[in-house]
């Protein structure tokens, strides 16, 4: 019998605050040990596959694999979500990132560059997984908190996604000692982060924040979260808030995994190691996941479409920095990943706001992981063509090419403040 059965047969409601704040707590014990996980095959990902191929062409080709591998999670999912909730469909996710971490390792042992491939496109699962959590922690909330929620979420990645880059020299010594090629140490670490933060989904996220959602809502309104205006209501709903959304988070993740994919080959290819890409990725993650208490803020009182637009010029300074930054300065190559993983917050959390608002419970979860799967699909095509953008023409070109295409959210957001303005002016004279 389902959440929602139960409470149907009870009779008995529970206290949305308590279950919202007891579902918090188990996602961010489960996005710290997945942020580990996420960060550490990032890290090596694109110079293990440029070892074992001896071309820096295909460099991008993991990145792209994981990313279509996520694309692939992100439907099963959301799927699994919209019919048996939140905690099987997580904890699936995270456990087949590991499956595929333990994969990346058996192919860096056999030197097999087709079982590398396989393997990370199955280690995609842990990066979609760890995206639609972010869904979890807005079931419950209210309207005018939930970009909050979101980024309470998002933040408690920060912490693994930091050690992860910085624990890439430390577990590939780890790893030569047993025998594994050096650049497979950090997937060590990352099957053992998914596979913990699968067993903590799975054991403590009770009740599911999404079942608890549809009982309390179908018991009627005494029984559901309350809501709230707010300036969300500047954005579209239904189709129209779906497509915006999707848009402003498909064109900040196609650019931000373009940049941050070949960013450690660009400072390989100058002489830095592996320690000093993991400082710059580092610190690149901490920009993507840190500010998000402070972007749920601004998202639910500035406005999700005046944060969606910061996104686009971020993410333009991010792209014009790495372009003009030289080779050899790790500091100005860490400062434009810094602006590259804040553009990339602001985009997702104002869009994952923006989806969320438009889409009912009763559809929610399989429109979100639809909504994730263009995300994906975005990150797969950034990460394959930045291989050959660089190799054609250089890591300048990728970047600034870049930042110039994230201004195409702009004109979006321009056009949903257009066709809102009409509704507010009706509302105010109400």
């Amino acid at each position: 019998m389902n959440r929602t059965a139960s409470i149907r047969t009870t009779g008995v409601l529970p206290d949305a605050a308590a279950v919202q704040r007891r579902v918090l707590r188990v996602l961010v014990a489960s996005q710290v040990l997945s942020g580990a996980g996420l960060a550490a095959g990032v890290t090596v990902g694109a110079l293990l596959a440029q070892d074992m191929l001896g071309a820096t062409g295909l460099a991008g080709l993991p990145s792209a694999l994981f990313t279509a591998g996520s694309a692939l999670t992100a439907v099963v999912v959301g799927r699994v979500s919209q019919r048996h909730g939140r905690r099987p469909g997580l904890a699936a996710g995270y456990l087949t990132g590991a499956v595929g971490s333990l994969g990346v390792i058996i192919a860096a042992v056999l030197d097999n560059p087709v079982l590398l491939f396989v393997a990370l496109f199955v280690y995609g699962a842990g990066t979609a997984t760890n995206l639609q959590a972010r869904y979890a922690g807005a079931d419950l909330a209210p309207r005018d908190h939930r970009a909050r929620a979101v980024s309470t979420v998002l933040v408690a990645t920060t912490l693994g996604g930091v050690a992860g880059p910085n624990l890439a020299a430390p577990t590939g010594t780890f790893a030569e000692k047993l025998g594994i090629p050096g650049l497979a140490g950090p997937f060590l670490l990352s099957g053992a982060a998914y596979a913990l933060a699968a067993l903590v989904l799975a054991v403590r996220l009770r009740p599911d924040p999404l079942l608890t959602a549809r009982a309390l809502a179908d018991a009627g309104p005494e029984g559901a979260p309350v809501g709230g205006t707010t300036t969300a209501t500047d954005v579209r709903e239904g189709r129209g808030g779906v497509v915006l959304g999707a848009l402003i988070m498909v064109l900040t993740q196609l650019v931000m995994v373009a940049i941050m994919t070949m960013t450690p080959v660009h400072l390989h290819d100058h002489g830095h190691g592996t320690a000093a890409s993991g400082v710059v990725i580092a610190v690149h993650i901490a920009a993507m996941y840190l500010p998000s208490p402070l972007t749920g803020r601004l998202v639910d009182r500035v406005g999700r479409l005046r944060i969606a637009a910061a996104s686009g010029l971020t993410l333009l300074a991010s792209g014009a920095l790495a372009a003009t930054a030289p080779g050899d300065s790790v500091a100005l190559l860490a400062l434009a990943l810094a602006l590259l993983g804040l553009g990339w917050n602001f985009g997702l959390v104002s869009g994952t706001a923006i989806v969320t608002d438009a889409v009912p419970l009763a559809t929610r979860a399989r429109t979100q992981g639809m909504v994730d799967v263009s995300i994906a699909v975005a990150g797969a095509t950034g990460g394959i063509s930045s291989g050959l953008v660089v190799a054609a023409s250089g890591y300048p070109v990728l970047a600034l090419t870049g930042g110039v295409l994230s201004l195409a959210v702009l004109p979006a957001v321009a056009a949903a403040a257009y066709r809102a303005e009409p509704r507010r002016s009706a509302a105010y004279r109400r």
